[in-house]
């Protein structure tokens, strides 16, 4: 790779993660550290705001943007797939964010790859064999509070169980299952971690009140307690 791709490579890394350190960047480049050094300042010299944090890595300044990257058309087809299979979440905040972030991108699509990547659209489908119906509107808002520690209030409803019960909870985690979201929160009814299914979620509320780290790990609780999507 030429010194211009790497510094191209490297502030698109930059633009689509907070935080790279130097170790990072040179393994994925092969070079040596030193070498990311004086890359850096190459990309500082050309009037880039690149944030050193002592001992942490690289970051752009909030706000800083440039030049729309061009994409492949595989790398658009990518998205188009992407678009589809996000559809199966049945989540309609979530697909309404992911559409609306899809258009930001296509605008900055070649018109050639625009039209190949409107004809693959138009070429793919993804059949759903699951008929239960399943859909829910919280996910996008769920997102924001387990990313900023929000104590969310639920009225939930489990299956087959004609009454609601109120709930305060910690949001932690999310994972999908037989299109199905899964939050994993504690539960401050039933005083330990819960599993709740987002499209019985009867309503909810963020709350602006901050709840302090239980340093949840969702790998040590898929082992200890595994999730029965029923």
């Amino acid at each position: 790779m030429s010194q211009l791709s790497r510094l191209i490579s490297i502030l698109t890394l930059l633009r689509s993660k907070r935080l790279l350190t130097a170790s990072e960047l040179s393994k994925k480049f092969d070079v040596s550290v030193r070498t990311i050094y004086r890359d850096i300042r190459k990309i500082e010299e050309a009037g880039v705001p690149v944030n050193t944090i002592e001992g942490k890595g690289y970051s752009l300044m909030e706000g800083y943007t440039v030049s729309p990257v061009q994409f492949t058309e595989k790398q658009a087809n990518a998205l188009i797939t992407a678009q589809l299979l996000v559809h199966q979440t049945n989540d309609s905040s979530f697909t309404t964010d992911f559409n609306e972030a899809l258009t930001k991108i296509k605008s900055v699509f070649r018109t050639s790859i625009q039209e190949k990547s409107e004809l693959l659209a138009s070429k793919i489908y993804v059949f759903d064999t699951n008929y239960e119906n399943i859909s829910s509107d919280a996910l996008s808002e769920i997102q924001l509070a387990i990313t900023h520690f929000n104590y969310v209030e639920i009225n939930y409803r489990k299956a087959a169980d004609p009454n609601m019960t109120f709930r305060k909870i910690e949001p932690y985690a999310l994972f999908s299952t037989n299109n199905k979201w899964i939050l994993i929160a504690w539960c401050y009814l039933r005083n330990e971690y819960r599993a709740f299914r987002l499209d019985r979620i009867q309503s909810f509320k963020i709350l602006l009140e901050r709840f302090i780290d239980r340093n949840f790990n969702l790998k040590t609780y898929f082992q200890s307690c595994p999730y029965d999507s029923k």
